[in-house]
């Protein structure tokens, strides 16, 4: 009882942070992060002497099972954003090098600086390197009053950098080990049955339905420990190609609850809590630490700027684009699942986790010093709606 009553503590502490966040001009999710790589190691080393330590903390089993069950819904989130890609020609071409000049960059300097990592593990530092927040961007784009045109532009770049992302380990996972790959892929042509079902009686074409279904087969997966993220990413596109409609099987309001007070508290804290913080600092040295600081922030706005120059050419000033090279930097609450899936199959160590966090931190904090854009808003922001109205 006195573990359950520790984690319902740590839980409150890091959904209330965001309020004191808000006080320093802070997003919600950048002040949980801050609370957990500073103010976590703190309150482990209070806690020490009433032998509570991360291993007593992630030792009970319903933890593990909860933890399934938020990761899942938080997944479900970021993954159905696909659904809504209405794709412009412009974010394309944002999207191609802000993607692939950090991906390559990160191959480059897993095999350069960290030869003991296998061939998935380079690849997933390579997409760590190139990865966007949607949800973080979608944010940083409201508080900064960007036009409702802009706003979509940005996401749907975002949406398909992270869609390169999610496909590309998939993909790479599944080649290493090819066996995990029939029951997923078997899975994600679902929404064929789905499309023939409703045919058949109409009164089965629901939204709510198809998102109850998805997040079901996502949470069975993934317990399973078989390749969940594939099968996310071919069953929505299956399912937004034979424009099926989507819709979680909450309200908004209740997803919008969950986030704040369990999903993303319980996804960072059980994370952070696998890392030995008086190694942490020692597992590198300070060449391979400062590569891992810098080079991932370099190379995507490197990335960055050239997208956005091929997409607008010379129509934007430098300060607008320079503006909007910092924000697609964010990583966010994309990164932080990503790196959890990562450390939760073993394909990364707790040190790596802990370098690649700092970095997201570090590249979440920049677009705050940014500064408001000075051009008109020509839509209200309330009509301008994420990808996904929770995550």
């Amino acid at each position: 009882m006195s573990i359950a009553l520790c984690w319902l503590g740590l839980l409150l502490l890091f959904a209330l942070v965001p309020w004191l966040g808000r006080r320093l001009g802070l997003i919600a999710i950048v002040s949980q992060l801050l609370f957990g790589m500073l103010g976590l190691p703190l309150l482990l080393w209070w806690a020490a002497p009433l032998g509570v330590d991360a291993g007593a903390l992630l030792a009970p089993q319903w933890l593990h099972g909860l933890y399934g069950l938020a990761f899942s819904l938080l997944l479900g989130c970021l993954l159905s954003d696909v659904v809504d890609l209405d794709l412009q020609p412009a974010s394309l071409k944002i999207a191609l090098p802000s993607f692939f000049l950090p991906f390559f960059c990160g191959l480059a300097v897993a095999f350069w600086l960290l030869p003991g990592l296998n061939t998935l593990a380079c690849v997933a530092v390579g997409l760590l390197f190139a990865l966007t927040a949607i949800p973080v961007l979608f944010l940083y784009l409201q508080h900064q009053q960007y036009p409702l045109g802009k706003i979509r532009q940005l996401l749907q770049a975002a949406i398909l950098m992270d869609l390169f992302c999610w496909l590309i380990f998939g993909l790479a996972q599944g080649g290493s080990q090819p066996s995990t790959l029939l029951w997923p892929l078997l899975a994600a042509g679902l929404p064929l049955l789905l499309k023939l079902l409703q045919r058949a009686w109409p009164q089965l074409q629901s939204a709510r339905l198809n998102g109850l279904i998805f997040l079901g087969l996502l949470l069975l997966l993934q317990q399973l420990k078989l390749n969940a993220l594939l099968f996310g990413i071919g069953y929505l596109l299956l399912l937004a190609s034979l424009r099926l409609p989507l819709q979680m099987p909450l309200p908004a309001a209740w997803l919008a609850w969950l986030q704040r007070w369990l999903t993303v508290p319980l996804i960072l804290a059980y994370g952070l809590l696998q890392i030995d913080w008086h190694l942490a600092w020692q597992g590198y040295s300070w060449l391979q630490f400062g590569g891992l600081l810098l080079l991932p922030i370099v190379s995507k706005l490197a990335g960055n700027w050239l997208g956005l120059s091929w997409a607008d050419g010379q129509l934007q000033s430098r300060r607008g684009k320079w503006r909007e090279t910092l924000l697609l930097n964010t990583r966010g609450l994309t990164e932080i699942v990503f790196l959890n899936l990562l450390l939760q199959q073993q394909v990364i160590n707790a040190e790596l986790y802990f370098a690649l966090m700092l970095m997201g931190l570090i590249a979440t904090l920049l677009p705050a010093f940014a500064g408001r854009p000075q051009h008109s808003v020509t839509q209200s922001n309330t009509e301008a709606r994420s990808p996904n109205e929770v995550c």
